[in-house]
């Protein structure tokens, strides 16, 4: 289950925007919750360390916040996060469906376990559903009605890495997840989009400065960019009016090896 709520920082005021990030206790999820923060809205931060969530919130020295602890693949513990949310701030205007896995590196395809492509799948995919379907219920049902969901796909949701299959797949079926909820979610005024990252200086990415492995099999340092610049991008897509939509938008580090990789 969702462990009891931690008072971050200060109540929100009548007019702030209400936010939700899953995965926010670092990486992308930590910038966009700061930037978020920094910039006027009340947050919710979800992730599965108490800790590090704390750190986040306390990276933005301003903004209304909430630190729940809760596992996304886990429908009980999605289920409270929500009613949490709902109980401290009344209302959500955005949810940046963050959290996810890469699973285990370097593994060949056909010696990936399959304890390991369940996890990905679970947290990758299954943890975007139950958060989306959880945001939608709660957009649809408040007044005024509506809101936006802002998935973080990947570059991987178009153009697969060596040996990442479980990553790979979850991240083209986000894609279907993310043009589905934007056609049911019209009636409701519910606007879906999705980011597709690639090589955002995290911990995630650090790798990749001393070499990744290539579809030509060579190893090869690639360039990574200011995960600050995915963050404000983000924010650019919360802040549209719901009559406006960014549909798709990739943000990658100008001259990594992802325009006609492999």
């Amino acid at each position: 289950m969702a462990g009891p709520p931690l008072r971050c920082g200060p109540m929100n005021n009548k007019e702030t925007k209400i936010a939700l990030v899953t995965g926010a206790g670092s990486g992308i999820g930590r910038a966009v919750t700061v930037e978020l923060l920094r910039t006027g809205w009340s947050v919710a931060l979800a992730g599965r360390r108490t800790q590090t969530l704390e750190e986040t919130a306390a990276l933005a020295e301003k903004g209304a916040s909430l630190c729940v602890r809760a596992d996304v693949s886990q429908p009980d513990d999605v289920a409270g996060l929500f009613a949490v949310v709902r109980k401290r701030f009344g209302r959500l205007d955005l949810l940046f469906n963050n959290a996810g896995t890469f699973g285990p590196g370097g593994v060949p395809f056909e010696e990936l376990p399959y304890d390991a492509w369940r996890h990905v799948v679970a947290t990758n995919l299954d943890g975007a559903f139950l958060c989306a379907q959880a945001a939608y219920r709660q957009m649809k049902e408040q007044d005024p009605q509506g809101g936006r969901i802002i998935n973080n796909g990947s570059i991987s949701a178009h153009t697969p890495r060596p040996h990442s299959a479980a990553y790979t797949a979850t991240k083209h079926a986000l894609t279907g997840l993310t043009k589905s909820l934007s056609l049911d979610g019209r009636p409701y005024r519910i606007a879906c989009g999705q980011i597709d990252i690639g090589n955002a200086a995290t911990d995630m990415t650090e790798r990749m400065r001393t070499g990744a492995l290539q579809a030509n099999g060579e190893m090869v340092p690639e360039p990574v960019m200011d995960v600050a610049d995915v963050a404000r991008t983000v924010r650019h897509m919360a802040e549209l009016p719901l009559e406006a939509n960014v549909q798709f938008a990739t943000v990658l580090a100008t001259t990594m090896p992802f325009t006609g990789r492999g």
